[in-house]
């Protein structure tokens, strides 16, 4: 058993976190906007979020203008796909 729970990321413990990953691994990037609607949450709950899987260097972004707006698009990191990747598996093996 500790050998199956060795690949589950604690990074990935919150459903918001999970849901983060979950949609930048299958999209090329998702803007802030479209990322809040998507999961459902507050502004600074996202924003927290965010910050937590940049600093783990799993996701990066990228600031930009639209029409004067900023515009932040997020994407999911080698590192970040991989550790997912690993999880998800791990996830997988508990349940079989």
């Amino acid at each position: 058993m500790k050998e199956l729970l060795k690949d589950l990321d604690k990074a990935f413990e919150n459903k918001i976190r999970l849901g983060i990953m979950s949609a930048l691994v299958v999209n090329e990037y998702l803007d802030f906007n479209t990322l809040k609607n998507l999961i459902d949450v507050t502004d600074g709950n996202l924003a927290s979020h965010l910050k937590s899987l940049e600093k783990k260097e799993y996701i990066a972004f990228k600031k930009e203008f639209l029409d004067r707006k900023p515009n932040t698009k997020y994407h999911a990191t080698k590192k970040g796909k991989e550790a997912f990747k690993r999880h998800i598996q791990a996830i997988e093996k508990l349940l079989k």
